[in-house]
């Protein structure tokens, strides 16, 4: 499907994910966001849409708050695409280090640090063997659970599917978030990766307890180096489980992989505090870029 020029543009589409794999085949990102399938499955919740400027790839999307933004534009003349979307009122999100030093030099606008979409990176073996006095917390919490339950790990396959919607309705309930927007369009993003594994090359595990899926995780190759955990559910109700199934992900899937980035914390405390707690290697720092007053998508 023809993408048109700047201006105009057209919702994402899964015909776009050879043009956005060959080109993350070529960046090689460490920004979470920049994968197709982590795009295309929040292309409802943020409105994706894709355009060109030259030979840029732009996304643009809608934020919760109505405000327009763009991806980093990607390919062809990266800077002039840029100031262009800057001088359009167009709000730039997810601008990681190492494009920001490359591109954005010469660009009239500050950088503004995004702690709250900073992507934790964790060494994969940490992850999967949780070694020494560090993770003695999170090895308790699964001898908790291995001690008390029966259970098998499975790689995610179609068989699997219909327990896992059922454990993701019954998770979405025992959350207590009704009226969320933001949660409701999570959890339809999390329905679809799960319905379309095999088209979108997600790769996941599962924690099925006596014979009924309590647990899964779902994600995908980043770059060569790192795997990106998209989605993970796990029973409230049982102590450890989510330790356990955080650790079969790093331990079954993606072995070659050095790093797992398991995304951002969006400023919630709670995850913030969980996530540091498996001690990251590193900060994925991000940054937006504004120019004047940020357009509106809503027309206020």
């Amino acid at each position: 499907m023809e993408i048109p020029c700047w201006p105009a543009s057209r919702p994402l589409d899964i015909s776009d994910k050879p043009r956005f794999d060959s080109i993350f085949e070529e960046l090689q990102p460490r920004v979470s966001e920049l994968t197709f399938a982590g795009l295309y499955l929040f292309r409802r919740a943020h409105d994706y849409r894709v355009s060109l400027i030259g030979d840029s790839l732009v996304l643009l999307g809608t934020g919760y708050d109505g405000a327009c933004y763009c991806l980093p534009p990607l390919g062809g003349d990266v800077t002039a695409a840029c100031e262009l979307l800057l001088d359009s009122g167009m709000g730039l999100y997810g601008i990681g280090e190492e494009y920001a030093s490359r591109y954005l030099e010469k660009v009239a606008s500050e950088l503004i640090e995004d702690r709250d979409s900073f992507d934790y990176l964790y060494l994969r073996d940490d992850l999967a063997t949780l070694p020494g006095n560090r993770f003695h917390k999170k090895k308790n919490r699964i001898s908790y659970f291995t001690a008390r339950h029966t259970f098998e790990v499975h790689r995610f396959s179609a068989e699997h599917l219909c327990g896992c919607l059922q454990l993701l309705d019954e998770w979405g309930r025992a959350a207590e978030v009704e009226g969320n927007r933001s949660f409701s369009l999570e959890m339809d993003a999390t329905v679809e990766a799960l319905s379309q594994a095999d088209v979108l090359r997600l790769e996941g595990v599962v924690v099925a307890v006596e014979g009924s899926v309590r647990a899964f995780a779902m994600g995908e190759r980043l770059n060569r180096e790192t795997a990106v955990c998209h989605f993970e559910k796990a029973d409230h109700f049982m102590e450890g489980l989510s330790q356990l199934v955080n650790r079969e992900f790093a331990r079954s899937l993606f072995t070659d992989c050095r790093y797992v980035n398991r995304e951002q914390d969006l400023g919630e405390p709670g995850l913030r505090n969980a996530k540091l707690s498996y001690h990251p290697v590193e900060m994925i720092r991000k940054f937006k870029l504004q120019r004047g007053k940020e357009k509106d998508c809503t027309g206020r």
